[in-house]
């Protein structure tokens, strides 16, 4: 982690990623200024409805993907990947609640977490351990229980409750995958986790940790942001054209609720640190729906899955998202009814 963690075809895609980019935010942008009724992009009806939800989930969740894009960007920049090789046990079993710490005290996005996870094991930690981390570092980190606790202002045990619901679901699937896990997966792509090493990049790319802070932080930035800003206009969108009536009929079924809340989390594939406040605006769904939409989605989305297959290959994702998913889910329906009192 001593080093901005960009993937190796990152000078390719770059263009388009920007070009991309520009276009949402210059959407966005539109939209914002449509909510000073503006004459140039005044909005009719229900799209004035949409463009003003729209914005206050950007607005209110953007200063915490910034502070959570910071605090991972400095730990780049300062902690060396040999850290936290050191702080692991050598037993497994141990190991995975020891990374689930080590993911607490050195927090990190999503994005980074999968090529941290690669260096980890080629410097020698066992796959579980590593991979203990690469869930636990988006999902217990200090920013995103913070962004929590003000997303759900009027539910304050929401915060207490993903922290807990993280924490088991981080362990059970440490767990599982030395149960499950087949590490010749892993094995047969020793290559690209190399080519995934953060510090091979950082000596082709930076020189001085100001330049290895600003590339790490804006590796980190513009991919997040990009995923607020279309996350943010679907949720406004299910939020404006969806009746309230519609979820409040899934409240005799709470499995189907909850399934609802999962597959919108691997879809939107949201920061952590700004995931919260997409959840609070679902305020037609239970509290363990919204719970199991953000314990889900910093450990299994579109966009970490990509990244998975890139780095690890198709037969270490099709062992891997499964039992993830299957702790995640179990641990917030679980954790849910200890805290919510139901599903």
């Amino acid at each position: 982690m001593s080093a901005p963690l960009d993937s190796p075809s990152r000078s390719a895609a770059s263009p388009r990623r920007s070009s991309v980019g520009i276009v949402l935010w210059a959407a966005f942008l539109a939209i914002t200024v449509s909510q000073f009724h503006s004459p140039l992009f005044a909005l009719p009806g229900r799209l004035q409805a949409w463009g003003s939800l729209w914005v206050a989930i950007c607005v209110q969740a953007l200063p915490f993907l910034v502070l959570g894009v910071l605090v991972s960007a400095s730990i780049a920049t300062f902690v060396p990947a040999s850290f936290l090789g050191r702080m692991t046990p050598r037993n497994p079993f141990w190991a995975v609640p020891a990374a689930g710490a080590a993911g607490v005290a050195l927090p990190g996005c999503e994005c980074s977490s999968v090529p941290v996870a690669a260096s980890l094991m080629r410097r020698g930690v066992s796959p579980a351990a590593a991979l203990s981390f690469l869930l636990a570092s988006p999902s217990l980190n200090p920013v995103v229980i913070v962004s929590t606790a003000v997303a759900f202002y009027g539910l304050p045990q929401m915060a207490w409750a993903r922290f807990a619901a993280a924490v088991v679901a981080v362990l059970c699937a440490g767990w599982l995958w030395l149960i499950v896990g087949d590490n010749s997966t892993l094995a047969e792509h020793d290559e690209r986790l190399g080519e995934y090493a953060p510090s091979k990049h950082c000596a082709a790319n930076a020189v001085t940790r100001g330049e290895v802070f600003r590339d790490a932080a804006l590796a980190d930035f513009f991919p997040a942001a990009s995923y607020l800003v279309v996350g943010a206009a679907l949720a406004a969108a299910v939020k404006v054209i969806v009746p309230a009536q519609w979820f409040l009929g899934l409240a005799d079924t709470p499995w189907l609720l909850i399934a609802v809340m999962v597959v919108l989390a691997i879809v939107l594939s949201l920061c952590s640190e700004a995931d919260a406040f997409v959840a609070a605006s679902f305020t037609a769904v239970s509290p363990t729906a919204q719970l199991a939409f953000l314990v889900v989605g910093p450990m299994v989305d579109f966009k970490l899955i990509a990244m998975q297959l890139g780095a690890f290959g198709r037969g270490f994702v099709l062992r891997f998202v499964p039992a993830v998913l299957l702790s995640a889910i179990a641990s917030a329906c679980v954790v849910g009814v200890v805290f919510f009192g139901g599903l």
